[in-house]
């Protein structure tokens, strides 16, 4: 472990408790959490950059980090900016982007991503501790004035495959985190630890062992090499204490041969208890994928008028082309169309399963499908903006040849039973969607020139922010979609935006390739 202390200017700095993040709308000048709100709507409060001067916004100071490529989300509160890279962290002041202390752990020499990049996508903070998830797997609290560690805790061994990229989401007294390593046959989870102590509270296996409700969607002894990775932050409801979490695909991923079943929970949203971490529903988007796409989104909890009824909703646009509306309590289907192009279901029956059409499932020659294996959208963040009632996603339009091959589990090894060939770039696109909350009706679009890797965020000010793989960070207009403002960052822009107050003015940060940019007017 390594640790500076640059700058100590934070002995003034307020703790963060729980109360301050579930009420996050009363502190639209911070960013408290991965999403901006619990409820995952990553939407700012803030309206002082407009439509009307977003053409006016600048480069107020820009921060580089160590490695490139970063995903990273940064929380911001009381004047400082907490930032992460893989195994590292760091405090910037939010005036300048001069560090304040640094924290770094080594990554083990035999350290191997299997299926993805090493990266990192955000901190978490909670009373007086930031908490880092690393790619060695461990969970860490350090100090947030100093960035001492105080704690690190094991989740899991990461040589037969576990490892960590995602933000920890902080609810009361717990810190939760989730896995990445599908790819390797691993069994995913959702971890609970004690913020205090580091002591793991509960564990929620997304793959069920015999005896477990589900374990029978999986053919003999396949469970134990199911996947079901859980690689990107949830959301939380405090008022029915309930916990929603993405889970992602099963393994092998284009060989279901040795599989048959549904394979739950993969590919499916599950509410858990905050308490104790029991399922209290789960709603399966895929079942029995062999394409890859997994359902490890940011879910969105909204309330909207259902047939003249208010309901409480999860609203998400999936990896598979559908979009869905589920009520958040018992995880009724309510709505879902298709939202890219599909070619794999004659649309979602009564109940939101799909109706699959025959032959479009991977082989050895190769299966032309739509979407390709990084789907529609995959794990960078929508937004939903109470402002318009519009949920905004950044949308792949790609088709891939799905192969089909053995499997053979081998511990810490690839074991995915196939692969694909992607459609040529020049029949790839993308593009910034708005749609309905409660149908997935599509609004307007803004087409992009290959399919994004980039998060959005809309704001109250009514813009919609978001960046491209060619390097343009940029703003909408949240209700029509009219481009309004284009910054060139020079390097691919694969993060989720925020926004925050500096001295009582609005500013916007976004990182591109190695640099973090904070815009302001």
């Amino acid at each position: 472990m390594k640790f500076a202390l640059i700058l100590l200017s934070l002995t003034a700095l307020a703790q963060v408790p729980f109360e301050r993040i579930r009420d996050a709308a009363k502190e639209p000048g911070n960013w408290l959490t991965y999403s901006g709100n619990l409820a995952g709507h990553r939407h700012s409060p803030l309206a002082e950059i407009t439509p009307a001067n977003v053409a006016n916004l600048k480069v107020k100071w820009a921060y580089q980090f160590p490695t490139g490529q970063n995903q990273t989300s940064p929380i911001v509160v009381d004047g400082v900016m907490y930032v992460t890279s893989p195994n590292r962290a760091a405090a910037l002041d939010l005036r300048t982007g001069r560090e304040l202390w640094t924290w770094e752990r080594p990554i083990p020499k035999d350290y191997q991503s299997i299926g993805f990049g090493q990266v990192n996508r955000g901190p978490a903070i909670l009373d007086d501790k930031l908490y880092i998830a690393t790619l060695d797997c461990y969970l860490v609290a350090l100090d947030i004035k100093t960035g001492q560690q105080r704690w690190a805790t094991k989740v899991e061994d990461y040589k037969p495959g576990y490892s960590m990229t995602l933000a920890p989401l902080a609810i009361k007294g717990k810190v939760v985190v989730g896995v990445s390593g599908g790819e390797a046959g691993i069994r995913g989870f959702i971890d609970a630890y004690d913020a205090n102590t580091g002591t793991r509270a509960w564990r929620f296996f997304t793959i069920p062992a015999p005896g477990e409700p589900g374990n029978d969607t999986w053919a003999g002894d396949s469970w134990k090499t199911g996947a079901g990775s859980t690689w990107v932050t949830g959301a939380f409801d405090p008022e029915l204490n309930l916990l929603y979490w993405g889970i992602g695909n099963p393994g092998p991923d284009w060989n279901g041969d040795s599989r048959k079943g549904d394979n739950l929970y993969t590919c499916s949203f599950v509410a858990l208890d905050g308490d104790t971490g029991k399922l209290k529903w789960h709603f399966q988007f895929t079942p029995h994928d062999t394409h890859d796409w997994d359902s490890a989104h940011v879910p969105m909890l909204i309330d909207a008028p259902v047939r003249g009824k208010m309901r409480k909703l999860i609203v998400n646009p999936n990896r598979n082309a559908f979009y869905y509306a589920l009520d958040r309590t018992t995880g009724e289907f309510i709505a879902g169309q298709a939202y890219a192009k599909q070619t794999w279901a004659n649309g979602l029956d009564d109940k939101g399963r799909p109706i699959v059409i025959p032959g479009t499932e991977p082989n050895e020659a190769g299966n032309l499908v739509y979407p390709a294996l990084n789907g529609a959208t995959i794990w960078y963040s929508p937004s939903y903006s109470p402002k318009t009632n519009l949920v905004y996603v950044a949308t792949r339009e790609a088709g891939a040849t799905y192969f089909k091959r053995e499997a053979d589990y081998k511990p810490g090894t690839f074991f995915a039973g196939g692969g694909e060939r992607r459609i040529p770039e020049s029949q790839q696109w993308g593009a910034i969607r708005a749609l309905e909350p409660t149908t997935g009706k599509l609004a307007w679009e803004f087409k992009l020139v290959s399919p994004p890797w980039t998060g959005v965020m809309s704001t109250a000010g009514g813009l919609v922010i978001s960046g491209s793989n060619e390097g343009n960070i940029f703003a909408l207009d949240a209700r029509t979609g009219k481009p309004l403002w284009n910054f060139h960052s020079g390097g691919q822009v694969s993060s989720n935006p925020i926004s925050f107050h500096i001295d009582g003015h609005q500013h916007i940060a976004i990182a591109a390739n190695r640099v973090l940019y904070v815009f302001g007017l």
